[in-house]
């Protein structure tokens, strides 16, 4: 599109097939020529999503909006096969190449990822809290702000706890799982009845893509995945922000890295519906003056019985000059805003009692 921020695709075809693979958050498209002989060198395409993008395919006489990249059928009406992307956070670039600084997909390869996990907790990148490694994609390709949730929240493991404590923990369940006195049988049962932080990164994933929850064009599968979650926006839950900016929610104790000077934030709760006496009568209107009064009654309650009493001292500097016993009185409705500063400034310039209301 004209305002597409991508580079610009070096293929033409009049027929050509898509075909893709995944790797944790990035896809590759590869375009091929129909007629190999023919038509040019195959071209791919390595896309990231950011948090809005996505694939639509659409008649291309009704094109989205925010259609930066187009692929069209040879159909009659022809559709066109769109990456949106609202935000723009989104990309994609030229050439076959994953980004090197991304590790193995928790999804695609999780053999590699478990293993690139475990043998590299020395990493100072462990030093930090469990949350914000979950978010390391060179180590954790795959896993976003929903899913660190959800993962956390199945394990009750508060999200400030450190990463490398949590992590150790598995080596002693890999040794158990792996003890050669057990049958397969059992094996599969232990990993089961209980999965650790790395499976789940593998599993839980794998429940939003086998069930099909996040697409964005059907309402009723955005519904579904609402049902799914657990944790992430659910009322009840609490939230913090951890250090690079992000809100992980969760349930229980933040953990001891907690940030200082932050205080959790609880989702509230929706308040059931109650029926009202009369639904059609209107609501009594509370005005600031209303409030005002309530403020002060509340501070200064009346003391009908309680005499008050100043002893007439001599002129002094921006005081009266002589003052009357005071006899507290009923409450009754202040005048307006004008008056009451005319009251104060006569009594402060000494010149007597307040003009009448």
């Amino acid at each position: 599109s004209a305002v597409g921020r991508g580079p610009e695709v070096p293929f033409r075809s009049e027929a050509y097939s898509i075909s893709a693979i995944a790797r944790g958050k990035e896809l590759r498209l590869t375009l091929s020529a129909l007629d190999p002989a023919a038509g040019p060198p195959a071209q791919d395409l390595v896309f990231r999503f950011g948090m809005s993008g996505s694939f639509r395919l659409c008649p291309a006489a009704e094109l989205p909006r925010h259609a930066h990249l187009r692929f069209l059928t040879r159909e009659s009406p022809p559709r066109a096969l769109c990456f949106v992307d609202p935000r723009r956070f989104g990309s994609w670039r030229l050439g076959a190449a994953w980004q090197p600084e991304r590790g193995p997909c928790v999804v695609s390869e999780y053999q590699a990822f478990r293993e690139n996990v475990l043998k590299n907790l020395d990493d100072r990148a462990f030093d930090k809290p469990i949350c914000e490694v979950l978010l390391n994609q060179k180590y954790f390709n795959g896993i976003g702000n929903y899913l660190r949730a959800e993962i956390l929240y199945r394990l009750k493991i508060p999200p400030f706890e450190k990463a490398r404590t949590v992590l150790e923990a598995l080596k002693e369940q890999e040794r158990r799982k792996k003890d050669p006195s057990l049958t397969l049988s059992k094996k599969v049962k232990l990993r089961q009845e209980n999965p650790d932080l790395l499976e789940l990164c593998h599993t839980v994933p794998k429940e939003v893509i086998t069930a099909e929850l996040l697409d964005p064009e059907h309402s009723d599968n955005y519904a579904a995945f609402k049902d799914w979650l657990q944790c992430y926006l659910v009322p009840g839950m609490s939230s913090l922000r951890d250090r690079s900016g992000r809100t992980i929610w969760f349930q229980g104790e933040p953990g001891p890295m907690a940030p200082r000077g932050q205080r959790p934030r609880k989702t509230p709760r929706k308040k059931s519906s109650q029926l009202k006496a009369d639904p059609e009568a209107p609501s009594p209107r509370v005005t600031t003056r209303v409030l005002k009064q309530h403020r002060r009654a509340a501070v200064n309650p009346p003391k009908p019985e309680e005499k008050e009493e100043e002893e007439v001292g001599g002129p002094r500097k921006g005081r009266a000059r002589g003052r009357r016993k005071v006899t507290a009185a009923p409450a009754m409705p202040e005048g307006p805003l004008s008056v009451r500063r005319s009251c104060r400034t006569s009594a402060r310039k000494g010149k007597g009692a307040a003009p009448a209301v």
